[in-house]
């Protein structure tokens, strides 16, 4: 049981050192997976401690909330994508520094 604690450690490292580092949406959104896959680990060895009926709804419960963020995520990935025309995080720009950007050359 320790070792999956130690793997879902290492998991969530992983996914935040992608998260702070990466600048592709796409590597963005496998360090979240990771992220997400880590904690759905750890409840799942929570959820194998506890009696089956509330283990199996805890399982539910954490499958169809990550399936809900990944949906979320992959929207927000072709929104971002068709709008802006890339796919690298730093090339956005928001529209109020756009536009102070503006100001400050005029």
């Amino acid at each position: 049981m320790m070792d999956f604690v130690i793997l879902s450690i290492v998991m969530l490292g992983i996914g935040v050192y992608g998260l702070l580092t990466k600048r592709h949406l796409l590597k963005v959104f496998i360090s979240i997976e990771l992220i997400a896959t880590a904690a759905t680990l750890n409840f799942v060895m929570l959820a194998s401690s506890m009696s089956k009926a509330v283990g199996e709804a805890f399982l539910i419960l954490t499958f169809s909330t990550e399936t809900a963020i990944s949906a979320v995520i992959l929207a927000l990935m072709v929104i971002v994508s068709k709008k802006y025309g890339t796919s690298d995080v730093s090339k956005i720009v928001l529209p109020d520094e756009s536009e102070q950007e503006k100001s400050e050359v005029e």
